[in-house]
């Protein structure tokens, strides 16, 4: 499936050569296909199509190679030579052993940007281990610190690491590299480490601790569920309502509209001391009602509140429906390009493509494009 050379948004013009693998460097991938960079995908022999529902997939054109085959590494190589930008996530070694390591490859391409997403980085004594999201993550700090205060860490579903603190790191290191190689004319390694990209995501909460203002006891905090304006509270249904009042005024709004503003516990807003007590109360009030009529009551109000909502019922918020946060492409229901351009706007440039592309017309079609 060959896609068509006329892009749009803020990248139109961007090459791309993606090593095919999981989670935080095809997630890369589609940033900066939907920016519309001309991404290309190599896989490996033998792969006849992409799974037409994977959303990270998309606007792309892949060619299957047998990288260990002398002839298909070349094909590679010659990718690389016609490309802005190189994404790849295998362990430290493997492209070198490949003969597609940054050096043979910055030797042929002195503007390319290397981009390189690992969990562990580079070097250090783990940087050859295996490992997966909660690995990396839970030796940051940051898994300890999210979970109930009487249970065990929770995972944070794979955003943290694999999304967070990885592919938009990789993309925004691969960006800057490329900034500064237009003006120098030269590329450079980018070593994007998920574990790195986690601690620079703690940066705020490192501060608070180093100044003691930040317990590492979950749920005794104000941002991990341990302040009762902060939190999440069931609701007669069993549905949840998100509370996130923190400013005095709407703390104040959130106990005018629930009828708490008589009670004298809950002017000790900031009193870690009485936190227990007052979810306790809030807890109970919420429980009076479903979880839609207390959006009825608060969602939109300066009380800070927002229902808890699974993502299917997302798609049918009228702020989602609205701004077209999700949409439908292909016939798969999928998330917007985002972040939003007001001259050069991103797309879904296609569907995850179904037949490989001839790796000679790719570079015939690059080669006839400044």
């Amino acid at each position: 499936m060959t896609v068509s050379a006329t892009r749009v948004g803020p990248l139109a013009g961007v090459r791309v050569v993606e090593f095919a693998g999981l989670g935080p460097v095809p997630f890369a991938g589609m940033l900066l296909s939907d920016m519309g960079a001309d991404v290309v995908r190599i896989e490996r022999s033998g792969v006849e199509r992409l799974d037409a529902q994977d959303i990270t997939a998309r606007g792309r054109r892949f060619v299957a190679l047998d990288l260990k085959d002398p002839a298909q590494a070349e094909t590679a190589r010659r990718l690389a030579d016609g490309a802005d930008i190189l994404l790849e996530g295998f362990r430290p070694g493997v492209m070198e052993r490949l003969g597609l390591g940054p050096e043979p490859l910055l030797a042929r391409n002195p503007r390319l940007v290397y981009g390189r997403m690992t969990g562990w980085g580079q070097d250090g004594p783990l940087a050859n281990a295996v490992g997966h999201d909660i690995t990396y993550i839970a030796i940051t700090g940051a898994l300890a610190a999210i979970g109930p205060g009487d249970g065990k860490p929770v995972p944070p579903l794979n955003l943290v690491g694999d999304y967070g603190g990885g592919a938009l790191y990789l993309a925004m290191g691969v960006l800057a590299a490329l900034n500064e190689a237009g003006r120098s004319g030269r590329g450079q390694v980018v070593d994007a480490a998920m574990c790195d990209g986690v601690f620079s995501l703690l940066s705020m909460f490192q501060s608070w601790l180093n100044v003691g203002q930040w317990s590492e006891r979950r749920e005794a905090n104000m941002l991990d569920g341990g302040a009762p304006y902060y939190t999440t509270y069931a609701c007669r249904d069993g549905k949840h309502i998100a509370v996130g009042a923190i400013e005095p005024q709407f703390y104040a709004t959130l106990l005018r509209l629930t009828g708490l503003a008589g009670d004298p516990a809950f002017a000790a807003q900031h009193d870690s001391a009485q936190w227990p007590a007052l979810r306790e109360k809030m807890q109970a009030l919420f429980l009076t009602r479903d979880r839609d009529d207390w959006a009825v009551l608060l969602e939109g109000t300066d009380a800070c509140v927002a229902p808890v909502l699974t993502m299917g019922e997302a798609r049918h918020h009228p702020h989602v429906a609205a701004r077209q946060s999700l949409v439908e492409h292909g016939g798969v229901v999928q998330t917007a390009p985002a972040p939003r351009f007001s001259r050069t706007p991103s797309a879904i440039r296609n569907a995850p493509p179904q037949e490989p592309d001839d790796p000679d017309a790719i570079l015939a079609d690059w080669a006839r494009r400044p």
